[in-house]
């Protein structure tokens, strides 16, 4: 009975492995912004690892991907316990520092394809933890499915496959686009709340002050009737509402909205583009050629940053272009497409064509 226990614990804990790692393998980049904002000053105070941010989430995802490989295998059983209870007691931790002290909303555990709460994203550690302990004190009974060789071949082609993933999707864009800007999307409809969409639910604590004492009287909105003195009320979330997929798209100069306008547009370029500073030197060099067919061809070429217009138009002067350009916060602009620049087509609201500036030649006008 024991034996067939960690068979159970080990196909599940090892399946979820590999199904993390890939998942977040997908979209490295995507992961390591969730790192910045891990070892941002709100969160660990770990601001000197933001620069490492990428190359960390890489090998982070890699090594997770592959120690669920190594698990199912039964190859290097000592490491492989040792590498796993570490890392799961150190997420652990994370998740629930996260989680109470209310530092980050998602852990990015899954990336952007299952989003989980802080609690949610402990919860599911605290579980893997129980399972993990379970197979490390029952270690005896993992045993290796094939031959050393066989081991380390399969180990081998899994490495070069993880490798060679990371590359196309940091050179290109994610193979799997799980967020809510991918190709086919109605920009403008994924903003909008149905009318009969699910509403949030609060209570409210009201703290009167009654014959000298203080009271607190609770409601679910409605201001209590009292002959007492109103000192304060407390909002407390009950049960979340419907939130529309895109919550925080819009392009923004001086002041002005202008999400409306552009959005309408027949044939509208879109460059993003969330800090010019940190932006690809060839990227720009990929994309000036394409700009300029795309204004030959009448499209309205718009970029969206959080840069100043003086940097933009620094950038003109240096690649001989002009174009418009619109503010937006810098995370939101992240979310849109992982490239810095990206490039996006969109018709009436939809998003036609997205690419990576090393696709850009991919373009169609």
């Amino acid at each position: 009975m024991n034996n067939f226990l960690v068979q159970i614990a080990r196909i599940f804990v090892g399946g979820l492995f590999i199904f993390s790692g890939f998942i977040k393998l997908n979209d490295p980049l995507g992961f390591s912004y969730k790192l910045e904002e891990y070892f941002g000053a709100d969160v660990l105070n770990l601001e000197f690892l933001i620069p490492l941010a990428l190359p960390m989430a890489v090998f982070i995802v890699i090594y997770e991907l592959l120690l669920g490989v190594t698990l199912l295998i039964g190859f290097l059983p000592k490491f492989t316990k040792w590498s796993l209870l570490l890392m799961i007691v150190f997420f652990t931790f994370l998740t629930f520092y996260s989680a109470y002290f209310n530092k980050v909303t998602d852990c990015g555990c899954f990336g952007d394809a299952i989003p989980l709460t802080p609690w949610e994203s402990f919860s599911k550690d605290v579980v893997l933890l129980i399972l993990i302990v379970f197979l490390f004190t029952n270690e005896k009974l993992i045993k290796p499915l094939f031959n050393v060789k066989t081991q380390r071949l399969i180990f081998a082609l899994s490495l070069t496959a993880c490798g060679v993933f990371a590359y196309f999707v940091l050179y290109h864009l994610p193979l799997l686009d799980f967020r809510p800007y991918k190709i086919g999307v109605n920009i403008e409809e994924s903003m909008q709340i149905p009318e009969d969409a699910e509403q949030a639910e609060y209570e409210y604590r009201w703290k009167f002050l009654i014959n000298g004492k203080e009271e607190v009287i609770s409601t679910s909105g409605t201001y209590p009737e009292t002959a007492g003195e109103f000192i304060e009320v407390e909002s407390i979330l009950i049960k979340e509402g419907y939130e529309p997929p895109i919550t925080d798209f819009g392009f923004n100069k001086e002041d002005e909205d202008y999400t409306d306008e552009l959005l309408n547009e027949e044939r509208l370029l879109l460059i993003t583009t969330y800090n010019l500073s940190k932006s690809d030197e060839q990227g720009w060099k990929n994309l000036v050629e394409q700009i300029k067919k795309a204004q030959q061809e009448n499209y309205r070429v718009v970029a969206l940053s959080a840069s100043s217009g003086t940097e933009f138009e620094e950038l003109f002067e240096r690649y001989g272009v002009a174009f418009e350009y619109f503010f937006a916060d810098e995370t939101a602009i992240k979310t849109i497409v992982r490239s810095n620049p990206g490039v996006l087509v969109i018709k009436n609201a939809v998003i036609k064509q997205k690419y990576h500036w090393n696709d850009a030649s991919n373009l169609i006008f």
